[in-house]
């Protein structure tokens, strides 16, 4: 009876997929009315800095950017912030991102909801160290910006919008070699 019971406490604990420079990151999230899973998670440094753990949450698991772009369905990628960054260090580095991973023709494109999301982040003011910033791909609704699990804004349309930001840490030129290895659970 003791280890019944024991078994079902062990089932009923959220299950921690990982630890990543001392953040527990889920196995699991609810997004909406479906539930997504881990693929990797990682840690992002500059210059010897820890700037934020990130986690790439899909329905399945994928290994490469190619099919992490093409899975249809919801999706998610997670940062805990390790240190303050200000709305401008923020933007900045998406900006660059997107700028170094998106061919220029479709950075055109971009480039009004680009300002959007801008538009949101500066709207936090900053981030603190700890805070959770999640960027959701929402199919029918768009990419949706949450602080701490607060949705911020309203909905960035387009998928391409998505995939730009997801070629940030998942792209050719990423923001870091390690991370998107990580991402990609490697």
């Amino acid at each position: 009876m003791r280890a019944e019971v024991l078994l079902l406490a062990f089932l009923a604990a959220p299950a921690l997929a990982a630890e990543v420079a001392g953040v527990k990151v889920d196995e699991r999230i609810k997004l909406e009315s479906g539930e997504l899973m881990l693929n990797g998670a990682g840690l992002r440094t500059k210059a010897f800095f820890k700037v934020y753990v990130a986690g790439l949450y899909l329905t399945e698991k994928r290994a490469s950017t190619a099919e992490v772009l093409a899975l249809p369905g919801a999706k998610r990628v997670s940062m805990r912030l390790m240190r303050d960054l200000s709305a401008k260090q923020l933007t900045d580095a998406l900006d660059e991102g997107i700028r170094d991973n998106t061919p220029a023709a479709e950075q055109e494109s971009l480039k009004p909801r680009v300002a959007e999301l801008v538009a949101i982040m500066n709207a936090f003011g900053s981030g603190k160290e700890g805070d959770v910033i999640a960027l959701d791909w929402l199919p029918g609704s768009g990419t949706r910006v949450l602080l701490n699990g607060e949705t911020k804004g309203t909905p960035i349309a387009g998928e391409d919008f998505y995939r730009a930001l997801l070629r940030i840490w998942l792209g050719d030129d990423p923001v870091s070699g390690s991370l998107k290895k990580a991402l990609l659970g490697q």
